[in-house]
C-alpha cells in the first residue's frame, strides 16, 4: 500500500463499468504517468466523482504531474479516509468508489486496471425521499474529446424506446 504521503489525484478519461456481480470498473493509465506507479504499489485507488464546480480542478489534475505538486493541497481538496482501503477519497466529490486492482494488462499505450469496487460512499444530500441515491441531481461533469460537460439533462430511461404507449411513456 502507498503511503499517505504519496497521495496523488489523476483526472482519468478512458474509465467504465464492466461488471455488476461482483461489482467491478476499469481504469487505463498511460505507463508515463506518475500515477501508474503508484497504482502498482498500493494494489487499490479511489473513483472519485467530480461536479461542474471541480471542473477546474479536473482540468488541473489532468495535467499538472504528481511529481511536481501536491495536488491536495494546491488545489485545497480535502481528504477523507476510505472505508475498506487506505487510498484516500476527495471530500468534495459526490460520489467515491473505494476499488481494488484484480489484474492488470498492458494494451500498448495504456494499461488496463480492473478493479473490483470494495465500497461506495456519498453524500447524504442526494438521497431522495425513497432513500434512492439520486445521482442525476449531482451536477455531475463529463469529459469527450478534450471538452469537459456537464451532465444531468434526461433523454429516456431504460427500455423507453421499446415501451408500449399508455405505460409510463415518460
Amino acid at each position: 500500500r502507498a503511503p499517505e504521503a504519496r497521495s496523488n489525484i489523476i483526472t482519468i478519461a478512458w474509465t467504465g463499468t464492466i461488471c455488476t456481480t461482483p461489482p467491478m470498473l476499469s481504469i487505463s493509465v498511460q505507463p508515463q504517468r506518475y500515477s501508474h506507479d503508484l497504482l502498482l504499489a498500493a494494489g487499490e485507488f479511489t473513483v472519485n466523482l467530480p461536479t461542474v464546480e471541480l471542473v477546474r480542478a479536473v482540468d488541473y489534475c489532468g495535467v499538472v504531474s504528481g511529481r511536481d505538486a501536491d495536488k491536495f493541497a494546491d488545489l485545497r481538496l480535502g481528504k477523507r479516509r476510505s472505508s475498506a482501503i487506505d487510498a484516500p477519497l476527495i471530500a468534495e466529490c459526490p460520489l467515491n468508489l473505494e476499488c481494488r486492482i484484480k489484474r492488470t494488462e498492458n494494451l500498448g499505450s495504456h494499461t488496463l486496471f480492473v478493479a473490483e469496487v470494495a465500497a461506495v460512499q456519498g453524500k447524504k444530500a442526494l438521497i431522495d425521499s425513497r432513500g434512492r441515491f439520486a445521482l442525476e441531481k449531482a451536477g455531475l461533469v463529463a469529459y469527450a474529446h478534450g471538452h469537459y460537460y456537464a451532465l444531468g439533462k434526461q433523454l429516456g430511461h431504460f427500455g423507453f424506446s421499446v415501451r408500449k404507449k399508455g405505460k409510463n411513456t415518460k
